[in-house]
């Protein structure tokens, strides 16, 4: 049974049924926005930017220090309604969704300021004599913010902080598969008095993110899978609209002949767990070297065992999978995986106690890298273990995918981790922890190959959200560097700066 449906049209909107993947009883309806009522709300967002650019970083900053404050007094509603859309573990819609937010609220509010102050940069050479510059960070206009349905209010709301520290005014689009939750993120930003058009949402389906793309926004900033994530990379090379995208993974953990065993079992769980798998920088492939193998699998063996599955999204630890057609997705894989030699140690299958989409967290062992479940996106609860000689097969493993967004290596030698780390072709990686680089908002964010291009996060993502003009001037008043008319001293000095300047050691050392 779909999680959402069409059914008729109401009042020229396209209208979805939506379900709960906990129950899968209808929970909601949903008037897709037109073309025209996307539209609107560009031109809306443009015409309060000027005004809202205008305002200091304190000015903008105080709005996300009361909307903090707003977050940390209606943390049960935005539990509450990312549940009733998701059906996620209330310990994960507080620490995914709510504490996350507040963090990324007050990271941006206090430092904005530093990282988009201007800049004065230091010229080379002799230039640097006659001339000096600064960068000036300025805001792009409109952001476009679509997002997914794993983390439908923290990945509406992180994006939008940075734009609007950055001086911009944001559109957002959340998924139809969790409107509500991303629609929650605008009515805070209202309710705290955020000036009007600052802060819009629409709802919609994918027509609605192409019109939202075709609107004519300043950046689109997108979260979600290869396949959109390519439409929009084409929707905006034809109008020339900078952008980021943040798409799948497929990372790899390596666990080494040295590691804490325990300690890598407990990652390779949460790792491949958490959110019920449904996570772009989930694990999704472990890589175990021969000597300490077995000891790996029966810890994690035990730990799954041990994990509850319910309903009951107080007492539980991994909860639905958000979407029928991902079920889909994850049945495939583990069938393939069992077709081809896998073995099944825990789980493998939906969860018969459950009448909504349950996929009992499953371990499995014997699989190959050719198979399904090593090389696709599985996006599940799913811990694929492979036996490996040594970390180098390991890491060459973990380099053959089309993937990399994040990867982690497991050690006592720190200083060795960060090196094999450092050798995995991927966006970011961790030393002893599953991946942690989304949550850690000093470093940016991104993914190589087909995970991604452009960085969110840090003072790197918020510059992103930023034109960079360099302002040259002079140092003294001489005018310009060179002027009219050409001579044949204009060619002699030329060639004689050239020779004086690198033609030799001390040249290039002076003027380089």
């Amino acid at each position: 049974m779909a999680i959402y449906e069409p059914i008729e049209a109401h009042d020229g909107h396209r209208r979805l049924r939506l379900r709960s993947p906990v129950t899968l009883d209808p929970i909601d309806e949903l008037d897709c926005a037109t073309r025209d009522e996307v539209q609107a709300a560009v031109a809306k967002a443009r015409a309060a930017q000027p005004a809202w650019a205008a305002r200091s970083f304190a000015e903008r900053a105080a709005y996300m220090y009361r909307l903090a404050d707003l977050l940390i007094a209606k943390q049960d509603l935005v539990m509450d309604t990312v549940i009733r859309e998701t059906g996620k573990p209330r310990a994960e819609a507080l620490s995914m969704e709510v504490y996350a937010s507040c963090d990324s609220l007050i990271f941006y509010a206090k430092r904005a300021a530093r990282f988009l102050k201007r800049e004065r940069r230091r010229l080379h050479g002799v230039l640097g004599l006659l001339k000096k510059a600064v960068i000036v960070y300025k805001p792009r206009g409109v952001v476009a913010v679509i997002t997914p349905w794993n983390g439908p209010f923290v990945l509406s709301l992180n994006p939008t902080v940075q734009a609007l520290m950055a001086g911009n005014t944001v559109v957002i689009k959340p998924s139809e598969v969790t409107p509500r939750s991303g629609e929650l993120v605008a009515k805070l930003f209202a309710e705290i008095g955020l000036p009007d058009g600052v802060v819009q949402v629409v709802l919609g389906d994918g027509p609605t993110g192409a019109d939202l793309v075709a609107a004519g926004p300043d950046k689109v900033a997108f979260t979600g899978s290869v396949a959109t994530g390519r439409k929009i990379a084409v929707a905006c090379g034809e109008r020339l609209i900078p952008f980021t995208l943040e798409l799948g993974g497929k990372d790899a953990m390596i666990v080494c002949k040295d590691a804490d065993v325990e300690r890598a079992a407990k990652g390779a769980l949460i790792g491949s767990c958490m959110n019920t798998g449904q996570y772009c920088c989930g694990t999704e492939r472990i890589y175990v070297a021969e000597e300490v193998y077995d000891r790996f699998v029966a810890n994690v063996v035990e730990g799954a065992k041990a994990l509850r599955q319910s309903s009951d999204v107080d007492h539980c630890d991994v909860g639905a999978t958000f979407w029928d057609r991902q079920m889909t997705i994850i049945e495939d894989h583990v069938r393939d995986a069992v077709a081809c030699g896998a073995h099944v140690e825990v789980g493998g299958g939906r969860n018969p106690n459950e009448r909504g989409l349950y996929f009992q967290p499953t371990v499995l062992t014997g699989v190959t890298q050719d198979m399904k479940i090593m090389q696709d996106e599985t996006f599940g609860p799913v811990v694929a273990i492979m036996k490996v000689k040594d970390e180098e097969e390991a890491l060459r493993l973990a380099n053959d995918s089309r993937y990399g967004l994040n990867g982690n290596v497991w050690t006592r030698d720190t200083a060795r981790g960060v090196e094999l780390a450092a050798r995995i072709e991927t966006g970011a990686a961790s030393v002893n922890d599953m991946a942690m680089s989304y949550g850690v908002n000093d470093v940016p964010f991104g993914g190589v190959k087909e995970s991604g291009l452009g960085v969110v996060n840090g003072p790197e993502g918020l510059r992103g959200y930023c034109h960079a003009m360099p302002i040259i001037m002079e140092r003294f008043a001489r005018g310009p560097v060179a002027s009219y008319p050409y001579t044949e001293k204009t060619m002699r000095d030329l060639a004689g700066g050239m020779k004086l300047f690198w033609g030799s050691r001390l040249g290039r050392w002076l003027f380089g």
